[in-house]
């Protein structure tokens, strides 16, 4: 082995933030149907976000051990991104912000293409808040879009089949008679092409709304195995949960414009599950690396 790691292949992330307003409008549209359309996010003079930017870089170490020289990759990003972008009107910072939307998945292709030929971009994620945010992976006009919400319930870890020694043996505190409460953190990330247009990968409210109406609040302050008929013959454990819940949603999402990609359920500080509606999964490394910065 060569020394300080030379030749050998790594994933580095470099995280950034900047400020920065916009709108959603479209000069074809009448002021009627763009409130119809964006909403609240069509008002003039627009509104504004603190970003934050995850960039991530691949390649083989160096005889120094490294991927990149950290200052050569602060430098690119700011000048390329962050000096730009911060307290900018993103509407009119770049030619591709003009001729679409700055929706959050279109910024992070922008940003992608401005990066791409200085550094060894091969994932891009950019948080418009700390429930939204989008990946781009460099394929063409695909992206994804996170969004990220929370419910309370109960469950009662046990198989009706089985003792309770049995069942105590098998899920411990879990599976005392009562049940127990959590307050789980979901997040449901979609697949789909950007539209021409407007740069958008789906209708975000609708997308919402769908999360709202199918899982939260159906899921809010309810004991699993008795409210949820699902979970009458299935133990809800965090998997099922998440598993019952990319069902529940695949369908669905297809009507928003989008495709189910995947469903993380965060039981605990301690404790997650993490459900993909597809195999193989796409971009799934990259996607890892992502989240092993971004996570909070």
């Amino acid at each position: 082995m060569a020394p300080h790691g030379e030749g050998r292949f790594c994933l580095i992330t470099r995280r950034a933030t900047f400020c920065a307003s916009h709108r959603y409008w479209l000069p074809e549209l009448s002021a009627a149907d763009n409130e119809a359309r964006f909403g609240r996010c069509s008002s003039f003079p627009g509104h504004g976000h603190n970003y934050e930017l995850v960039v991530t870089m691949a390649g083989p170490l160096d005889a120094n051990g490294m991927v990149l020289n950290l200052s050569e990759v602060k430098r690119h990003i700011r000048r390329q991104v962050t000096d730009p972008l911060d307290f900018s009107f993103l509407n009119t910072t770049w030619p591709q912000l003009a001729s679409k939307l700055p929706y959050t998945e279109w910024l992070c292709h922008c940003i992608w293409q401005r990066l791409q030929p200085h550094l060894p971009v091969v994932g891009i994620r950019l948080y418009e808040h700390p429930l939204l945010w989008a990946d781009y992976f460099g394929q063409t006009m695909d992206a994804f879009l996170t969004i990220s919400t929370h419910f309370a319930a109960a469950h009662r870890l046990a198989r009706p089949e089985l003792s309770f020694e049995e069942n105590v043996a098998t899920y411990g505190k879990c599976a005392r008679p009562h049940g127990h409460g959590h307050n789980y953190h979901l997040e449901v990330t979609v697949q789909g092409s950007m539209d021409e247009r407007t740069g958008m990968l789906c209708d975000l409210a609708a997308l919402e709304q769908v999360v709202r109406d199918v899982v939260t609040e159906p899921f809010d302050h309810t004991f699993l195995n008795k409210d949820i008929p699902h979970f009458a013959t299935t133990v809800p454990t965090a998997e099922n949960i998440a598993l019952h819940i990319c069902d529940l949603l695949r369908q669905p999402i297809v009507r928003c414009g989008a495709k189910l990609h995947k469903v993380r359920l965060q039981e605990s500080p301690n404790n997650a599950a993490e459900v993909y509606a597809e195999s193989p999964v796409a971009y799934r490394p990259v996607a890892q690396a992502l989240q092993a910065l971004a996570s909070r």
